[in-house]
């Protein structure tokens, strides 16, 4: 027997569930080829992984590396939590399709403290093209979800209103022609701008040509408005007939649960995704802005913003961390309370400086209010249930993100299989790899057997940890230290190959 890689000694978790059993793993090209023992074969790569345990490459369902991907110290970031494929085009809101230079600015700079500025890209581009500037172009695999409020933007700009019948059948084109480019699905984020201002209808519409795939969405509404929200997902997925995926589903397990329950009893196709952390991330103008300030249009926003009095939520400022301050870098890390009284000003004051010297482009982390009323309880909850898949929400933009980038898949396999004992390392298989890739149609991922594809990843199961911090959020995890990506190796000894053999994957 020869094999190009052999990892040898270890004990596979397959992805099905099934106990851990010994067993060599044999790869050959792209492909695994052999499981079992294969005493006496020879390879040109051998992984000594006696001791560890040998799975399936962890699927990040939800992931803002639409630019940093590209970037090898984010690869090492979720590398060395054993993920190897991010799921891309989150929230409604990147960079294709798009038709217009105005749409791609808008992208560009809305979601800048998200996702950053794309380094391939500097104008309208479609899905075929963004896929292939990812193609072998990073150690991480990607696939890509359609952003509604991009292609809503590059229909109607800045519109607050529905679409007309006209506007609905050009976005319409947009999507078909999206999915037969290689995207995996259509995301919505209907708390962003322009998302926010399309009805159920608009929606339903546009799943309409996703077959199998997923309908995945930042809903209107968490926490105690989950309830709403999920009302409107469930609408959406009726009149659609789409399998429907939750972003980020985060609040209180008691009245998050039994929503998905329920519409599953109904026979809707319902998962989630979550990330095990109490605080969330995102952009300073979402957390801070009343609904009547028009984000989706900047020049209107900022004038506003200059001329009239704001009367901003005073209970946010101790709650909100800045994580990215363009030009304001000395407050990234700062509460906004503690910036304002470095800077001398009051909170809010400061905050509509914040927001018009960084043009709305700032970041923050936000505690939640229940952050300390058994949240964690919560998560724990959240995490078990069968619907549920792993995404970090990750950002890697600003100089203070949030620790789920580096940390929530490292989180997920140690303390919450080796602390909590909330899943066996069997289960977080499952929950990681197998079911995210049977989600969004990544086939001959996400499993230990022959014919798959060899994205593998051999971990200490005793060692592996999150390191990453509130305080120190850019800390790498521990305990991953070899990964393959489609039979490469891409990971050694916890340190980068330098290999770029990462697919952008199709459905």
């Amino acid at each position: 027997m020869s094999f190009d890689v052999l990892i040898s000694g270890g004990l596979v978790l397959d992805g099905t569930g099934a106990p851990a059993h010994r067993a060599d793993v044999g790869v050959t090209g792209d492909r695994i080829t052999a499981v079992g023992r294969l005493d006496g074969a020879e390879a040109a790569t051998t992984v000594d992984a006696a001791g560890r345990h040998v799975m399936p490459g962890l699927v990040d369902c939800h992931v803002h590396g639409d630019a940093l991907v590209l970037d090898p110290d984010v690869q090492l970031a979720a590398l060395r939590q054993g993920v190897t494929t991010f799921v891309l085009g989150q929230d409604g809101l990147s960079y294709a399709p798009c038709t217009t230079p105005e749409t791609f600015a808008y992208v560009t700079r809305y979601f800048a403290a998200i996702n950053g500025s794309h380094p391939l890209a500097d104008g309208p581009l479609g899905v075929a093209e963004l896929l292939a500037g990812y193609d072998r172009a990073t150690a991480l695999n990607t696939a890509y979800l359609l952003p509604h409020g991009t292609i809503r933007h590059d229909v109607m700009g800045a519109a607050e209103r529905a679409a007309t019948a006209g506007e609905l059948t050009a976005m319409l084109a947009r999507v078909e022609r999206g999915l037969s480019e290689g995207a995996v699905g259509l995301s919505t984020g209907l708390e962003y701008a322009p998302g926010r201002y399309a009805d159920a209808a608009e929606i339903a519409a546009l799943c309409a040509p996703l077959d199998h795939l997923p309908y995945v969405t930042h809903m209107r509404g968490y926490g105690a408005a989950a309830p709403e929200g999920m009302a409107e997902v469930a609408d959406i997925a009726r009149r659609s007939g789409a399998a429907v995926h939750v972003s980020h589903y985060h609040g209180p397990a008691a009245t998050l649960l039994p929503l998905v329950d329920e519409a599953r009893l109904r026979g809707l196709d319902v998962t989630f995704d979550t990330y095990p952390y109490l605080r969330g991330s995102t952009i300073l103008a979402m957390v801070a802005l009343p609904g009547w300030v028009p984000a989706a249009d900047t020049a209107r926003a900022l004038e506003m913003l200059q001329t009239r009095p704001i009367e901003w939520d005073e209970t946010l400022w101790p709650r909100i961390t800045f994580s990215h301050v363009p030009g304001a870098e000395w407050a990234e890390g700062l509460t906004l309370s503690e910036a304002a009284s470095g800077a001398g000003v009051e909170p809010g004051e400061f905050c509509r400086r914040i927001l018009i010297d960084t043009r709305l482009e700032a970041g923050c982390v936000v505690a939640r209010p229940d952050e300390g009323a058994g949240g964690e309880e919560s998560v724990r909850a959240i995490l078990r249930h069968p619907a549920h898949t792993g995404g970090s929400d990750g950002i890697y933009v600003g100089g203070h993100p949030h620790p789920r980038a580096y940390g929530a898949f490292a989180r997920m396999l140690g303390h919450h299989v080796r602390e909590t004992g909330d899943w066996t390392l069997e289960q977080a298989a499952v929950h990681l790899a197998s079911h995210p890739a049977r989600r969004f149609g990544l086939e001959g991922r996400g499993l230990v057997r022959p014919g798959q594809v060899a994205d593998l990843v051999v971990l200490d199961a005793g060692a592996v940890a999150d390191l990453a911090t509130y305080a120190a959020p850019r800390t790498l995890a521990a305990g991953v230290g070899n990964v393959l990506v489609s039979g490469v190796p891409v990971l050694a000894g916890g340190v980068l190959t330098g290999a770029t053999p990462g697919r952008a994957l199709r459905p």
